[in-house]
């Protein structure tokens, strides 16, 4: 395939070029001949388009993400009787005796969920309300008896027991969950997408063998593991970046070590503030995170830590550092001024999400008062020398790579004045984040084929960035052209 009259984003604007693809590679890149163009045969006409590397989500739960859109949104609610009397008065389609929502943000309410505010609502059905960072959930009576929670006094769980649910949710048949996941890969595919990290919590190697194996080739797809099937991953022979099909790859060793900023469970240096002095959870103590970290390092996994507080980042630090290895740490929310450094000299990387500091910047002004300019800190994180990793942690933020493109550049969203914008970093810096080859000769045809110049874009022109084309391994896996 021959990809013509194309614009290549980094380039001199006024040069356009001849992509050459074969073999699922960019074999040659010739200055644009249009005499030879005319009437060839398997040419495509950019007419002038601009093409860059396709991009990648670095977090992504897959199963979750594609159950996102069959339940009730419940992002837009403010308090605990608005979710029950949106629950209440709603016409909510339910399978197998469950309603299922998502999305509520519980932090700032002024009232607290209980399950016999959730009773009060619908009393019939077993009711699983997902909060937005996924880090906790509020069930109503039949679903605590359900999921096995009943002597449970509020009906609201938080963390390892907030999990189990979602996990259990997550068990859908594999016949719809497999159409639910094409429909959603297919709109990745319309945004740019040619590949994701899945850190879903489940082993997900079958389910991933199975759908490529059925003809699923939209995304390339990295699994990861948790420490529950470390043992099982190791008996194996997996290993991070070992090749299990043509688009499906082993991924990192996930560990959760600390909870969220929303259910004030991120595990900080200082208290939140009216919590009764609460720095948060640490999930895996200090020594245990070491262990699992040189378990994973010496079978061949690279590790990926989730830390989201200061002190829990802090201690992930110090985990690489005792282990020697290097790997990354997942979402590194809130980074103490002498820790940004030690990402570069551990060759830690930072797996962030720029779009958690647009939903999460009225909850830290908050509860991390005095403490936001180190939150979710990108440029203070460059500057220091590390590599960053963007993602949107989807559900949690949507699949969109232009939306966490826009929130790294901007720190902005809805014309609310930027947070923090001395933290914005550049679209080519978002870009390099976002990416994981380069248009040259050789390197892997993934491509994406826009009408505008990224780096000639405002914050709002890249949230709503027209995708003309994505090319995946030298095909088109969406095409608009």
């Amino acid at each position: 395939m021959k990809l013509s009259n194309a614009r290549i984003v980094g380039d001199d604007a006024s040069r356009r070029v001849d992509v050459f693809v074969d073999g699922g590679k960019i074999t040659a890149i010739e200055p644009h001949d249009a005499e030879l163009t005319h009437g060839a045969d398997d040419v495509v006409d950019l007419d002038s388009r601009w093409i860059m590397p396709g991009l990648w989500d670095q977090h992504v739960h897959s199963s979750m993400w594609a159950q996102q859109s069959q339940r009730l949104d419940l992002s837009h609610t403010t308090s605990a009787t608005e979710v029950a009397v949106t629950i209440a008065t709603s016409v909510l389609a339910h399978t197998d005796g469950l309603i299922v929502g998502q999305g509520f943000r519980d932090a700032l309410w002024p009232d607290q969920p209980t399950r016999a505010l959730l009773d009060s609502a619908v009393y019939d059905i077993a009711v699983v309300l997902i909060s937005g960072d996924l880090h906790s959930s509020w069930l109503n009576s039949l679903a605590l008896e359900r999921f096995g929670f009943y002597e449970h006094p509020t009906g609201f769980l938080r963390e390892e027991e907030a999990f189990a649910v979602g996990s259990a949710l997550s068990r859908v048949d594999p016949e719809i969950l497999d159409v639910w996941i094409r429909d959603s890969a297919q709109e990745a595919a319309s945004r740019g997408v040619v590949g994701i990290v899945d850190l879903e919590m489940t082993w997900e190697f079958e389910n991933w063998r199975r759908r490529m194996a059925a003809g699923f080739d939209l995304l390339r797809v990295r699994v990861g593991v948790y420490p529950r099937f470390l043992e099982r991953a190791i008996a194996e022979g997996l290993a991070t970046g070992q090749q299990l099909a043509p688009l499906l790859e082993v991924g990192p060793f996930k560990v959760i070590t600390d909870g969220s900023l929303n259910t004030r469970t991120a595990y900080c240096m200082e208290p939140y503030p009216g919590d009764g002095g609460n720095r948060g959870m640490l999930n895996i103590p200090p020594d245990e995170l070491i262990d699992w970290i040189r378990t994973a390092s010496d079978a061949g996994f690279s590790p990926a830590v989730h830390a989201i507080g200061d002190d829990a980042n802090r201690l992930a630090l110090d985990a690489f550092e005792a282990v020697g290895c290097r790997g990354r740490i997942e979402h590194a929310q809130l980074v103490a001024e002498e820790d940004f450094p030690r990402f570069a000299a551990l060759g830690v990387a930072a797996s962030v999400q720029p779009e958690h500091a647009m939903d999460d910047r009225d909850v830290a002004d908050v509860y991390w008062a005095g403490r936001t300019d180190r939150t979710i800190a990108l440029r203070r994180l460059l500057d220091a020398g590390a590599e960053l990793l963007m993602g949107s942690d989807s559900p949690v933020a949507p699949l969109d790579p232009w939306a966490t493109i826009a929130a790294a550049v901007s720190r902005s969203r809805d014309g609310r004045e930027p947070w923090h914008p001395e933290q914005c970093i550049t679209v080519e810096e978002a870009l390099r984040a976002s990416t994981q080859s380069t248009i040259a000769v050789g390197e892997v045809a993934d491509i994406v084929v826009t009408r505008k110049n990224p780096l000639d874009c405002s914050s709002e022109e890249l949230r709503s960035m027209r995708v003309d084309a994505t090319i995946l391994d030298g095909r088109f896996t969406h095409n608009e052209l």
